[in-house]
């Protein structure tokens, strides 16, 4: 196999893989996100982008990688690097770096740590700012260069995947003129995307993918410059702002973000992390759209709107934003299927699962430009719009989406139920389509004991408890809409289903549902976290609902960092598949929840505590989207997933549904009152303070402390006509 080094050193060129030499400060792969609506970029630790391993650093907008390489040099070597992170609200990547022991242009040397880089960087609309500022230190005069080497490969983000294509548009040639560089790309959709380089500094020379600024400083003198790439599309491009009103911009938007107005304040500081990352987590992937905010799912490849990863965000955040949940409403009432379409697994009332704009996604290579093959995406749509409804009141946006939520029940029925045994199955329609369609989608995640993969059409358990707990709590808008006698039918139709449902899932060998139903009816007996997601809903009885809960909680399913994804017991058990073995936080917000209502808080608690821990193993205290299930060892970390997303919507949402859960809390608009059922907090939290809690106009503080026998409740502040009750 041919090796190639790359014009710099440290980056040696194997076929199409990158590896940079052992001795290398390239050595470190941890990266760093920025993002912003529909551009975000994945940078190494100096601020960098380097084509190692498979190749995910970018900047990307649209789903197509603008820039491929980006290396900042100071006398042709890379700086060494003092300190980087992300601000608070990650919105400003911050690095430090100096100068390694060399030789300048005169021949003079310069020793390490002379000379001060410090480079700020965030993106806006299609653009990324590099702001860098560099200090002389030296007791004399010296002459140094800083220069760039860049690249675009105008690559769509499922090449990036992995997906190989047949064939690409044009690579065009470089353009350069006094203001820049622009590097192009003509795709096969005929779209000229662009990448535009600039620089401040009005003594930089240009090159081949390359740029120089030299500089003179004097002793203690500091200069700044600044680089400017642009991302293009057809010529496209939005109002110019200045690097200060470019981030001013940012940094007031994200202070009236739906969820700016919530502080939560606890006596563990290391929760009081876990939750700040996570709120401005959920304030970067959320994105103002033409339909209100919607939290894409998470970076990098899933940047985009996904139906079922944006209703489960919105509930784990709805009792806290509810606006986020209007603006997911809004959104896939938009972009409901309005009819039959094999190829995208579209029918008539079918909700959003997946939207793409990049280029193979508008050819068709991909099947996801607007793709409908998720089975949970539909009744979840409903249960979203329930739930909002009991949260705010607001009667009439209900009446404004209503159709939608009546067309997606006529799915429910009409298309979902394809035997009509009463129960929402899957298959898909096209060999391009998704093979499973529930939230584990992995090809190999729904299977029998043998571990033989189940024929469909497949009845996944949790569908069916969406189900349930869409149509029966849906029928409390109806009623108010007045339209009882649809209110009364919901409500049959859930009953039915509840009484049709554990006969035909429950697996007393198992002490607990079964993961699904095969395409014969028969049980796919595997012990899942998917069974977990039956106790929110009511559709299984109290005593079901127990030993669920005590099964979920066995070692074979909880791994001390939370519940996997199927039990350690199973055949196809693997702690580091994707959805065969591993621990995901929303999987387990999910599985808390369901005991909110209860008594019995102990299954909430023990996920609360071994997520808290998670966290603090993780950079920036962000939970990724999944981790490995391995067992928890004393002493040692958890085993990352190595491609997993971070950060990940859904899994930033969680640490506030599981909150709700040990809470118990629940909030009923028409009432104007905030419900406390049973509320419990694991001994790491003893304290809780939440300000700016909503009920329409009105709004409370509420403090909140761990006592033996409970957890005690104050009202620090309160507006309006509001309620707080507890029930122990």
């Amino acid at each position: 196999m041919a090796v190639k080094e790359m014009p710099h050193s440290d980056v040696i060129e194997i076929g199409n893989q990158f590896y940079i030499r052992a001795q290398s400060s390239l050595a470190d792969s941890r990266t760093l996100v920025l993002m912003h609506r529909d551009t975000f970029a994945i940078f190494d630790r100096n601020g960098d982008i380097l084509p190692l391993g498979v190749g995910q650093q970018g900047i990307f907008h649209n789903e197509t990688r603008h820039l491929s390489r980006l290396e900042m040099r100071i006398c042709g070597q890379r700086p060494l690097l003092l300190s980087s992170t992300i601000r608070e609200d990650n919105v400003l990547l911050a690095v430090d770096q100096t100068n390694p022991d060399m030789h300048v242009e005169s021949g003079d040397f310069l020793p390490s740590g002379t000379v001060h880089i410090y480079r700020t960087k965030f993106l806006a609309d299609g653009a990324c700012f590099d702001h860098i500022t560099v200090h002389n230190y030296c007791q004399k005069d010296i002459d140094i260069e800083i220069s760039f080497v860049f690249d675009a490969d105008f690559a769509d983000i499922f090449e990036v995947r992995g997906q190989k294509r047949e064939r690409r548009g044009e690579i065009l040639p470089q353009e350069v003129d006094q203001s820049g560089i622009a590097l192009a790309y003509e795709g096969l959709d005929d779209v000229l995307r662009l990448t535009r380089i600039t620089c401040s500094a009005a003594n930089c020379t240009m090159g081949d993918k390359h740029m120089k600024v030299p500089l003179h400083l004097r002793p203690q003198e500091e200069t700044s410059l600044l680089l400017d790439i642009k991302c293009l599309s057809n010529g496209t491009l939005a109002a110019k702002p200045t690097y200060d009103d470019a981030l001013q911009e940012i940094s007031t938007s994200r202070q009236s973000s739906p969820l700016a107005g919530i502080d939560i304040f606890t006596s563990n500081e290391q929760f009081n992390d876990w939750i700040n990352r996570s709120k401005a987590d959920m304030e970067m992937l959320t994105t103002e759209t033409a339909f209100g905010p919607y939290p894409y799912a998470g970076v990098p490849w899933f940047s985009t709107v996904f139906g079922r990863d944006g209703i489960i965000t919105a509930l784990e955040t709805l009792w806290l934003a509810p606006g986020i949940a209007k603006g997911v409403l809004s959104y896939l009432a938009a972009t409901q299927a309005a009819s039959t379409d094999p190829e995208r697994d579209a029918q008539p009332g079918k909700i959003l699962h997946e939207m793409r704009k990049g280029e193979m996604a508008q050819l068709r290579e991909v099947p996801f430009g607007r793709y409908y093959g998720s089975v949970d995406s539909t009744p979840l749509f409903v249960l979203l719009a329930a739930a909002y409804y009991e949260r705010t009141g607001d009667l009439d946006f209900l009446r404004e989406i209503w159709p939608n939520i009546e067309a997606a029940l006529r799915w429910m029925d009409d298309y979902g139920d394809t035997d009509g045994d009463g129960f929402i199955e899957y298959a898909r329609q096209a060999e391009s389509g998704l093979l499973q369609q529930g939230w584990k989608d992995s090809q190999d995640s729904i299977f029998h004991a043998n571990g033989q993969i189940a024929k469909g059409p497949i009845a996944l358990c949790e569908v069916q408890s969406y189900v349930y707990a869409a149509k029966s709590r849906i029928a409390a808008a109806a009623d108010d809409l007045h339209k009882t006698q649809f209110a009364s039918q919901l409500r049959q139709q859930a009953e039915e289903l509840r009484a049709r449902f554990t006969p035909a899932f429950w697996c007393d060998e198992l002490s607990m549902f079964a993961i699904a139903l095969d395409g014969e009816k028969k049980q796919c007996r595997i012990r899942s976290s998917n069974a977990g997601h039956c106790l929110f809903s009511g559709i299984a009885s109290p005593a079901h609902a127990r030993s669920v809960a005590d099964t979920l909680l066995s070692p074979a399913l909880f791994s001390g960092w939370g519940v996997r994804t199927i039990a350690s017991v199973e055949k196809r058990y693997n702690p580091m598949s994707y959805h065969n073995g591993s621990v995901w936080p929303h999987d387990n917000a999910i599985i808390a929840y369901g005991v909110s209502q209860s008594a019995c808080k102990d299954l909430a608690m023990k996920i609360m505590s071994g997520l808290l821990d998670l966290s603090l193993f993780v950079d920036m205290h962000r939970l990724p989207e999944l981790i490995c299930g391995f067992p928890r060892r004393p002493g040692k970390g958890p085993t990352l997933y190595p491609v997993a997303c971070s950060p990940q919507a859904w899994a930033a949402g969680s640490i506030f549904m599981l909150l709700q859960a040990c809470l118990g809390l629940s909030i009923n608009a028409k009432e104007s009152r905030i419900y406390l059922k049973h509320a419990a907090l694991p001994e790491s939290l003893e304290r809780i303070r939440i300000r700016g809690l909503r009920i329409g106009h009105a709004s409370v503080d509420l403090a909140l402390t761990r006592h033996a026998q409970g957890v005690g409740v104050d009202i620090l502040r309160r507006s309006g006509n509001i309620e707080v009750v507890s029930m122990k």
